[in-house]
């Protein structure tokens, strides 16, 4: 019955712009498309009401659907496709400060030990019946805005245990940890994500991570699958595709302003990550949303 019930919230609460009146939860409703959607993963939970979908990270692809729940421990460069629509799935932001709270307040026992290890930035399991009722209750507060100032921190704060617990409970819990070898990454990870444009030594990277060169690059295609110059470019290659967005004919400028020094350079890695050059493919983004906006005007209409 949760998972009846589970749909019916999301369907009822789904909105364009997937935000809910509840800070760090999002409602997906999407349709099965053509095209695959690039984006930046968030650290996230992400659980499959209706429908399946399939997301890949560098070389690892990763397929869940209804009752299973995905995790992502890192801000990761993914490509996703619905696997099976329509698609209908609940998206909570995991916090590092509430996860070492919660943490702090275990007693002795409460959790299996920590081996510090960074693991994979993507995990995906079954979810207990116990974490798609902490969710539904979550999900009922959008009802009752009188109970959400209250409530809503003690659900996530459950939802949150139940994660601890878990299956991929390690993954979660590394995110309330100072010092493990996932934070550490995460922070590399935030650095490269922030600074996308500039140029940066691996060994300097390192450093700041308390780790030696090849520990540090051992760490992070753990948890990214990737290396760092390559998450550096498809960092830089998304931010590209936003850009051309807006400036569609401005191909030189967007490659300068995005860290690259060679225009046909950006241009061929552009089009082996797109499937076409950065021009065309601006104008096939700029196609499907007035096709969007079209369908959306005849729909209200």
């Amino acid at each position: 019955m949760s998972l009846d019930e589970l749909r019916d919230l999301l369907g009822r609460h789904a909105r364009p712009d997937l935000n809910t009146a509840i800070d760090g939860v999002r409602i997906c409703r999407a349709e099965p498309g053509a095209e695959p959607e690039y984006a930046m993963s968030g650290v996230m939970l992400a659980v499959i009401a209706q429908g399946s979908k399939r997301l890949a990270l560098g070389d690892r692809v990763y397929e869940y659907g209804v009752g299973q729940y995905l995790v992502a421990s890192a801000d990761l460069p993914v490509v996703g496709r619905i696997a099976q629509g329509p698609e209908l799935g609940f998206g909570m932001t995991l916090e590092p400060a509430v996860i070492a709270e919660l943490m702090l307040q275990a007693g002795p026992g409460d959790l299996p030990p920590s081996t510090r290890s960074a693991r994979p930035g993507i995990t995906v399991s079954d979810a207990p019946a116990e974490l798609i009722d902490a969710i539904v209750r979550l999900l009922r507060l959008l009802d009752r805005p009188r109970d959400r100032r209250v409530l809503v921190p003690l659900a996530k704060r459950e939802i949150l245990w139940r994660l601890m617990t878990g299956e991929q409970g390690e993954a979660v819990r590394q995110l309330g940890l100072a010092d493990s070898g996932l934070t550490h990454i995460t922070r590399a990870v935030g650095w490269i994500r922030d600074n996308y444009a500039e140029a940066f030594r691996v060994e300097d990277l390192a450093r700041s991570s308390g780790m030696s060169v090849s520990a540090f690059h051992r760490n992070f295609q753990s948890v990214t699958a990737m290396s760092p110059i390559q998450y550096q470019k498809q960092i830089r290659l998304q931010a590209a595709r936003l850009l051309l967005a807006r400036r569609p004919h401005d191909v030189t400028g967007v490659a300068s302003s995005v860290g690259y020094d060679s225009p046909s350079q950006f241009s061929r890695e552009y089009k082996r990550q797109f499937g076409a050059p950065p021009r065309a493919d601006a104008a096939r983004m700029r196609a499907r949303t007035d096709h969007a906006a079209a369908a959306a005007a005849a729909a209200t209409a």
